[in-house]
């Protein structure tokens, strides 16, 4: 039995169905792009930390991170520093 598309998006009629399908598509497409950004910021992060170590610094920079986590939360509010932590998380110790 096929899943009818108000059923797959929750929607009660066609329309609004057709409204969250294309939306979801926008979604899907938002989503890659922010991941493809995140792994290039894991790549440029890898640059610096090769650099630091390098030349005798440390892996991380505390006051770095602590830079980007104000960034995000005062772009985004207070969940904008759950998302840097993760973001901070995925970039550190990839050498």
């Amino acid at each position: 039995m096929s899943v009818t598309r108000t059923e797959k998006t929750g929607a009660r009629t066609e329309t609004a169905a057709t409204v969250i399908s294309g939306a979801r598509e926008r979604i899907d497409a938002l989503d890659d792009r922010i991941i493809g950004l995140i792994q290039e910021r894991m790549a440029v992060s890898a640059v610096i930390q090769d650099a630091r170590i390098a030349s005798g610094g440390r892996r991380v920079n505390l006051a770095r991170e602590m830079e980007v986590l104000a960034h995000y939360r005062d772009a985004l509010g207070r969940p904008g520093t759950s998302i840097a932590m993760t973001v901070l998380e995925l970039c550190r110790g990839r050498i």
